[in-house]
């Protein structure tokens, strides 16, 4: 997995007003709009959150479903390959991105690590 910077300045730039942020993970981007998980950045391809209630509207727009390979098996996130309008159109990136938002929304809160000892 590797980021491509400016897919990730492009998705901050194309969001405002609201404040998008990124972290590092395993070579991609995790983004996050005012600190909710919405998408990732692997390579040069956006993957947006989603869940049960938003899978619908993606298997409509033929969205496929992020997977990874770890040694022999094959995992998958529940993210989705934004459509391609997406890179170069701000109203559906900010269409689709908001129904990744949703779904972040909903998504349980993880708790912190308890501590051992």
């Amino acid at each position: 997995m590797a980021a491509d910077d400016g897919l990730v300045a492009w998705v901050v730039e194309a969001m405002a007003p609201a404040t998008v942020t990124s972290r590092a993970m395993m070579g991609g981007r995790t983004l996050y709009c005012d600190g909710i998980v919405f998408a990732i950045v692997d390579d040069d391809l956006l993957w947006l959150k989603a869940d049960k209630v938003s899978d619908a509207e993606w298997d409509a727009e033929g969205a496929p479903r992020f997977t990874f390979r770890m040694g022999e098996k094959t995992g998958s996130m529940n993210y989705r390959r934004a459509p391609n309008d997406c890179y170069d159109d701000p109203d559906a990136l900010r269409r689709w991105a908001t129904l990744a938002l949703e779904a972040g929304m909903r998504a349980p809160a993880k708790r912190p690590a308890r501590k051992r000892g």
